[in-house]
């Protein structure tokens, strides 16, 4: 994909600094979320004079919903940061583009409780890994956007069309994990792990189109 001539005097653009600055406390706030139920667990379970080892027994599969949702916000945050790091400038596009990334990582909370405070149906899967395979489609779209605007970054066009491949490729893996969960009910979130297909993948289109 070739890259569009600049076309514009950046200088009357914003810095990429304050928006990067911004992002990384709302990832950092939503990453804490996360274990405010487990906090309550264990007040709830001190208070009824419960055993740990019984709180560890009931409450395994929110721990394990805690520990999945911390890694993935954690990978996206890394994502974000790399695709931005070259940014040195922002325009109302990527304004907008950023904030709807911030609204689906403050949600993965909200999802991450759903997760465990109902029974697990279809419903619940399209609302955790539907949140997820929104985050990386609007990091797609961010970074596709960035592709078309050289002039708000500093990073060679070769660079940036692999990172395009590399996040569609996540991007195409979750949709996918969000299917066979539905299809095939007993694999449920475990479909997460297809991901690690990714770089696999990823290397294989990359040598295609060498």
């Amino acid at each position: 994909m070739g890259e569009a001539a600049p076309s514009r005097d950046t200088r009357a653009l914003p810095s990429a600094e304050r928006l990067k600055a911004f992002t990384d406390a709302v990832v950092a706030i939503a990453m804490t979320l996360l274990i405010l139920p487990l906090m309550e667990s264990v007040s709830d379970a001190g208070s009824e004079q419960g055993s740990l080892a019984a709180w560890f027994v009931d409450e395994w599969p929110a721990l394990l919903a805690f520990g999945l949702s911390f890694v993935l916000i954690a990978n996206f945050w890394l994502v974000h940061h790399r695709l931005f790091a070259p940014v040195e400038r922002v325009d109302g596009a990527v304004l907008w583009l950023t904030v709807l990334w911030m609204f689906t990582i403050v949600w993965m909370p909200v999802a991450t409780a759903i997760t465990t405070a109902f029974a697990e149906g279809a419903l619940q899967l399209v609302v955790y890994i539907g949140t997820l395979t929104t985050t990386s489609a609007v990091l797609g779209f961010t970074r596709l956007y960035l592709s078309r605007h050289p002039e708000l970054r500093r990073q060679p066009a070769v660079s940036m069309r692999e990172e395009l491949v590399d996040g569609w490729v996540v991007t195409a893996l979750f949709v996918v994990a969000l299917v066979v969960s539905i299809i095939v009910p007993a694999i449920g979130y475990g479909a997460l792990f297809l991901l690690v297909l990714g770089p696999l993948i990823g290397r294989v289109l990359r040598r295609r189109r060498a």
